[in-house]
């Protein structure tokens, strides 16, 4: 192997492979290697920065340090990490004699499918890698795949309990083995291997993770409140006569969403007529009630969309490498968009702009955004970016930057965009990742509260479920009755509340392209939950300085409001395994109800003095409790002297 050392950087060559070491950003160290006889260097969404480094030989060795991170590159090829001259990585040899770091598998045209391994730490856990519904807190022994999918957003990116972020800066498919044999991330194909190091506690892996992929942008004030939603209403007066019944109540509104196929077709992104004659009308009244509209979004097309021919015709569409270019099936075979292409993306929003925005509705609802499609053959998905499965994961951040572009283009600053899936990176544009179409049902609620926090580690602070499930929710049974309160509860302490389902029905107006469900607002669940749930709501409303006060700190500094409790309490072995509560910024610890019939549950509580909130008696941490909370009550304790107590 041959070493050169220049502008801070080591470039490296031997038989098949060839690279360089580089430093980001302090703390950090990148890796990038290929077996192509050149490199390539694509940051895809990194944003790195010239950074010096300290660099020396020992032999035919050759080391990197910058801040407490230091990379021990050996003469055959394996690479070992350490903070502060504790191992923390060490590449696991895949033969005898200790060869076979780093493998690479043509898949042709300079393309390669290629695996890191590393040794494991029997000790260590990892949190990250995006949402899905599993029942897990820490991934160790996981097995995941790197793919966007509904109900599963995959950011390649983990936390190490040993104090170190890992950051996979590559938007292909694949999978992660984090198992007890290794640790080993797999990539379908890329031209060019690329990972990151980050050392830091939780706080500080945060902070330079968004350092080097973008902060969020200080989330709108309107956001902080309750969304409403329902899968779907179907004209405009049902709209406004939801909105006026929750004026009646007294219970504020901050959004309502309009949901899929108020469209005249797919591909159309514009109202019907014959269900929404005046949507500027319609807006004007919900923007007098102090309530903003957001409107669903698909990326699906077919040849009866006024744009589709145009779209078609500049390659503006995702095309297929083999067979026919539609991808996903609904109401008939349909193709998609592709936001990777910049001409898509102006042209797309320059159509929401004329039938959306201009007729007074505020933000946008991207549905379907990983993109969904049928078979998921990567492969066979060619985008403006490249191969499906060289880059699929990187089509949200493109299509979260769509609407980020043109709102800023005309002014807009207040931007946020709901989003069913994300890649590294997107936070930046305002997206809103919401956990996709959810079970109604405990089970699901006990996963959701896991699958936030590891999200939560991960870069995007703004996350969020819908509240209630998305399906199989009976709202007249004594079951959903008590979900809905107990998944209220939870939503008051996510960074955005928003109820959303799909309400089962017996009978639906089949009329109508996907009819709406059962209704799906707070008066819908029974007489006697109604003051519970506005009770709830208006609590959220108090806590809004609160939540506003640490979603500055999220957009400046990378931190999450809502964490594990490992994040605030890094030196808590318990933390590294309690996920089942969470911090709620810096002064909530909030413990969720997830079991059907449960009235009493344990709280482990981190050193420190805490405040029950609800009756005001006070606890000293460092031990577990436990403690009771009917259906009509929840858990939450606030560190003694806060002066968010007050608002409870």
């Amino acid at each position: 192997m041959e070493f050169t050392i220049r502008d801070d950087r080591i470039y490296f060559t031997r038989a098949g492979e060839t690279g360089v070491v580089s430093v980001p950003a302090e703390g950090c160290i990148r890796f990038q290697a290929t077996a192509s006889s050149q490199i390539e260097l694509q940051d895809w969404t990194l944003l790195p920065r010239k950074t010096p480094a300290e660099i020396w030989r020992d032999g035919e060795d050759v080391y990197l340090r910058t801040g407490p991170l230091k990379v021990w590159f050996e003469k055959w090829g394996r690479v070992t990490y350490y903070i502060n001259d504790r191992i923390i990585l060490k590449e696991q040899p895949e033969m005898t004699f200790t060869t076979g770091y780093r493998n690479y598998r043509s898949v042709g045209s300079g393309l390669w499918a290629m695996r890191a391994t590393f040794e494991p730490n029997e000790d260590e856990q990892f949190y990250g890698l995006g949402h899905e519904r599993i029942n897990v807190f820490s991934k160790k022994g996981c097995t995941i795949d790197l793919r966007h999918v509904n109900t599963k957003a995959s950011i390649p990116y983990v936390y190490s309990s040993l104090g170190y972020g890992f950051l996979w800066n590559m938007p292909s498919t694949g999978t992660v083995e984090l198992g007890f044999n290794r640790t080993r991330w797999n990539s379908d194909c890329a031209k060019t291997m690329d990972y990151v190091v980050i050392a830091g506690d939780p706080r500080e892996a945060c902070s330079k993770l968004a350092d080097l992929t973008g902060h969020a942008p200080m989330i709108p004030g309107y956001a902080m409140g309750f969304w409403q939603c329902r899968l779907r209403y179907e004209n405009q007066e049902q709209v406004l006569e939801v909105a006026r019944r929750y004026r009646e109540l007294g219970v504020p509104v901050s959004v309502i969403i309009i949901d899929y196929f108020h469209w005249t077709e797919q591909g159309d992104y514009k109202f019907d007529p014959a269900c929404w004659p005046d949507p500027k009308g319609m807006a004007d009244e919900l923007h007098r009630m102090g309530i903003k509209l957001m409107v669903s979004m698909w990326p699906t097309i077919n040849e009866h969309s006024e744009n589709y021919h145009y779209m078609n015709d500049r390659n503006m569409l995702l095309r297929t490498a083999s067979g026919s270019n539609r991808v996903f099936d609904f109401y008939g075979p349909q193709a998609e968009i592709d936001p990777t292409s910049p001409e898509a993306r102006k042209y797309v929003w320059k159509k929401l702009k004329e039938n959306y925005i201009d007729n007074g509705v505020d933000l946008l609802w991207f549905d379907e955004a990983e993109p969904e499609i049928h078979p998921e053959h990567f492969d066979n998905i060619i985008m403006y970016a490249g191969r499906g499965d060289e880059c699929a994961l990187i089509y949200p951040y493109y299509y979260s930057q769509l609407v980020y572009d043109g709102m800023k283009e005309m002014g807009r600053d207040d931007i946020i965009t709901l989003s069913r899936a994300a890649y590294t990176g997107a936070q930046k544009f305002g997206t809103l990742v919401w956990s996709g179409d959810i079970q109604s049902t405990f089970e699901s609620l006990t996963e959701q509260v896991k699958s936030g926090l590891n999200m939560s580690m991960c870069g995007l602070p703004w996350w969020n479920t819908d509240i209630g499930g998305f399906y199989g929710g009976y709202t007249h049974t004594d079951y959903f009755r008590e979900l809905i309160v107990r998944w209220f509860q939870y939503g008051v302490f996510c960074p955005v509340m928003r109820l959303h389902g799909n309400r089962e029905i017996a009978q639906r107006n089949r009329a109508l392209k996907e009819p709406s469900g059962d209704g799906n607002e707070i008066w819908s669940f029974g007489e006697e939950n109604l003051p519970i749930l506005s009770d709830l709501i208006r609590l959220r409303y108090r806590l809004i300085p609160y939540i506003t006060r640490h979603m500055k700190i999220a957009s400046g500094q990378g931190t999450p409001v809502m964490r594990p409790m490992f994040f605030d309490f890094p030196e808590d072995k318990i933390c590294y395994t309690t996920g089942d509560q969470y911090m709620f910024g810096d002064d909530i610890l909030f413990a969720p109800i997830t079991v059907q019939g449960q009235t009493e549950r344990e709280v482990y509580l981190p050193e420190g003095e805490w405040i029950l909130a609800r009756d005001r008696s006070a606890y000293t941490g460092g031990h577990r409790v436990t403690i009771t909370a009917q259906v009509n009550e929840f858990i939450a304790f606030v560190r003694k002297g806060a002066e968010v107590l007050d608002v409870f």
